[in-house]
């Protein structure tokens, strides 16, 4: 018998990073203590100044009080050992993408906390069921894919790995709704789950359309936001297709599909960027350049916008 919703009341966090620390602050915002865990003391610094970011965010925005923002923070500890995972009842992996170190963090930690509990991974695209090769009983192991910035975007994909028992799924499901989430299950373990395959389907035509010369980047970005992302944040492709007409989409996807990019390499603007240590705006440069403070003014007006938008859908903080 896997621990029920009902009975988890600590929730173990591992990795201080912006998707890690941003997790915690939700898990406690709706209630649960939280242990984050990070092996050096300069990434939880890190997780806890990222924490203090968020918090402003939503104290500006109104959605917070500072008294509240207070409480929510108290809920958070931070720790350099391991063994503090014997004290959870839920987990959620947030380390470095790569399956040796996910395979040498689970092997140790899925000794150490309680056989009853289930542990999850926020892993964007690896296997579930391939992770789940080092965990000491797997059929409690499911894959809790969080989208960023995990503290206002509320989607949580649930994802079973060949192992995973259904009893699992259905507690992670049951915890992603607990705290104001919404999951959205994967039956099969996938490469890149749902989001991402999504994603990158779009990535790969915006890239072909800027590298063929049929647009900029600014252009493809506005049509994204002002056309189909503004779409897609009401309605999902399918119901758009049934809204639009399936007769119309037909007699489009005639001729669209086949002139549609196929190619499976990197576009050539993303490996070349990559390639000049040019990342976004972690560097001040990427896609697009990011002189002095015009980074952390990106990210804090993504984050007003946001907000902004969940309002309209839904609540979520």
């Amino acid at each position: 018998m896997m621990r029920q919703l009902k009975d988890i009341k600590t929730i173990g966090i591992a990795g201080a990073g912006l998707m890690g620390a941003s997790i915690a602050q939700i898990f406690s915002r709706w209630g649960y203590d939280v242990i984050i865990y990070d092996k050096v003391q300069a990434g939880l610094e890190k997780g806890q100044a990222l924490i203090q970011i968020n918090q402003d965010g939503y104290i500006e925005t109104g959605k917070l009080t500072a008294e509240q923002s207070t409480e929510i923070v108290k809920r958070i500890s931070f720790t350099t050992e391991m063994t503090s995972f014997a004290m959870v009842d839920f987990v959620v992996e947030c380390i470095f993408e790569n399956m040796e170190v996910k395979h040498d963090f689970w092997s140790a930690v899925s000794e150490i906390v309680s056989q009853e509990i289930v542990l999850t991974s926020n892993t964007s695209g690896l296997s579930i069921t391939e992770i789940a090769k080092a965990v000491k009983n797997p059929q409690r192991f499911v894959g809790m894919h969080w989208v960023n910035p995990p503290h206002i975007v509320p989607l949580v994909e649930v994802i079973a790995g060949e192992k995973t028992e259904e009893e699992a799924m259905k507690i992670v499901w049951d915890v992603a709704e607990a705290i104001h989430r919404k999951p959205a299950r994967v039956s099969k373990d996938a490469r890149g789950f749902v989001l991402n395959r999504l994603q990158f389907a779009v990535l790969r035509e915006a890239f072909h359309i800027v590298e063929s010369g049929i647009a900029t980047m600014e252009d493809v970005d506005n049509v994204m936001k002002y056309g189909l992302g503004m779409r897609y944040a009401a309605i999902g492709p399918f119901e758009t297709v049934d809204l639009g007409g399936l007769d119309t989409f037909y007699h489009v996807g005639s001729y669209m599909f086949a002139d549609l990019s196929n190619r499976q390499e990197v576009p050539h603007l993303l490996a070349d960027r990559f390639a000049e240590g040019a990342y976004g705006v972690k560097t001040g440069k990427g896609l697009y350049d990011y002189p002095g403070n015009a980074a952390v003014e990106k990210v804090q007006k993504r984050d007003r916008d946001f907000i902004k938008l969940a309002e309209c859908l839904f609540e979520t903080v």
